[in-house]
């Protein structure tokens, strides 16, 4: 089934170009810098063909691949599907990235949802709800498995110091729900979902994957299937 997003809509996905380099990356601890680079490149392509399949969303709305590092314009430019407009991340914290990329694109749009991390599992039926729950509420997240943020969303408004949370922390979640207790703003919640960024991410989706195709459904992510095998 195909979904669709609101005319007024903006959705903004925030992806990263692999980085052979990554030391760092929780990937290359457990498989090396080669294996990991390949896993966050097929988690990135697999995300944009399937968002940009018409399986998955009609046509409607503003799509915008929000890169980093701001230098890789040319290498998604030879990559990202022409449906998706290109913007290159804010410099600064990811709260910085967050709070510009939701406040620039409210300037023009009503409801603006960004999906701020890699879950190429999830359900466009959670996304468009994230628009539909914008309706009555001035903002929406989505919280993940490990006590982060998938998704966040907004209209109007936007709450001061989404910049001073540390996005990249076990306890952003709460320390995002502190900021907000003190604006009064509404706020809809959507059902938990997991980032895959971690090995303990990827063995989740290798279940997910494997689940999905015993129950005959076809999950549309053929590189990350392949690459889960073979690990």
């Amino acid at each position: 089934m195909a979904w669709s997003l609101p005319e007024d809509s903006v959705l903004g996905i925030f992806v990263d170009q692999p980085d052979p380099e990554d030391a760092a990356s929780p990937l290359a601890t457990e498989w090396g810098l080669a294996r990991a680079a390949e896993i966050d490149e097929a988690i990135l392509l697999d995300t944009m063909d399937l968002w940009n399949d018409p399986a998955t969303l009609n046509p409607g709305g503003r799509r915008v691949l929000v890169f980093a590092p701001p230098e890789a314009g040319p290498w998604f430019d030879e990559r990202a599907p022409e449906s998706f407009a290109l913007q290159p991340r804010a410099e600064g914290s990811p709260g910085r990235q967050i709070q510009d990329f939701l406040a620039g694109e409210l300037e023009e749009a009503r409801r603006v949802v960004a999906i701020v991390g890699p879950a190429p599992t999830l359900d466009p039926a959670v996304v468009v709800s994230a628009f539909v729950c914008l309706e009555s509420k001035d903002l929406v997240i989505g919280p993940s498995t490990d006590g982060r943020v998938y998704l966040v969303g907004a209209r109007g408004e936007l709450p001061p110091g989404l910049d001073a949370v540390d996005w990249d922390r076990p306890d952003a979640l709460m320390k995002l729900m502190d900021r907000l207790a003190e604006t009064g703003l509404s706020l809809a919640v959507l059902p938990p979902w997991y980032m895959v960024e971690t090995p303990d991410g990827l063995c989740m989706l290798a279940g997910h994957l494997r689940a999905s195709r015993r129950s005959g459904a076809d999950p549309r992510l053929p590189r990350l299937e392949r690459l889960c095998r073979e690990l």
